[in-house]
């Protein structure tokens, strides 16, 4: 099972500690980034550490929260080994794995419910890259892409 890490800011601490035992629920590592605390923090923090342990590899997939979502995600998606995706139903978590080959699902604590919150993170977690003609539009995202010019 691949390894999973999980950041948020203060807003979605108790999201994130709901969804770190579903994950380990389903059989997955953890790998808990904070805080650990609702004591007010900056989600671009997070967002950096959730993006590094992708990128070096720590973590094959991430799961980051704050209040919309949207923050983080941003956060995340700076570096460009991260594909987030910030999603609020189980369908959308499940399309950005299959065909946008999203390492990061990105969640919004005060946009969405805890039993949809589980149902993003399921779908993401059980879905794989469908690949076919999805691989090269994936392929564009990918820094150093240049299209062949015809």
């Amino acid at each position: 099972m691949p390894i999973v890490a999980f950041a948020s800011d203060h807003a979605g601490v108790a999201f994130k500690a709901m969804l770190i035992e579903e994950a380990r629920g389903l059989g997955h590592q953890v790998i808990d980034l904070g805080p650990n605390s609702e004591a007010s923090v900056d989600y671009p923090d997070y967002g950096a550490r959730l993006a590094d342990a992708i990128a070096d590899g720590r973590a094959s997939f991430g799961v980051a929260i704050c209040g919309s979502g949207i923050g983080i995600s941003i956060a995340a998606n700076r570096n460009p080994a991260v594909r987030a995706a910030l999603c609020t139903s189980g369908l959308m978590a499940r399309l950005a794995r299959q065909h946008n080959d999203a390492n990061v699902l990105a969640l919004g604590s005060r946009i969405i419910g805890p039993d949809t919150a589980r149902d993003c993170l399921s779908e993401f977690l059980a879905a794989s890259f469908a690949g076919g003609r999805h691989a090269g539009r994936v392929a564009k995202l990918t820094p150093g892409y240049e299209e062949n010019p015809q």
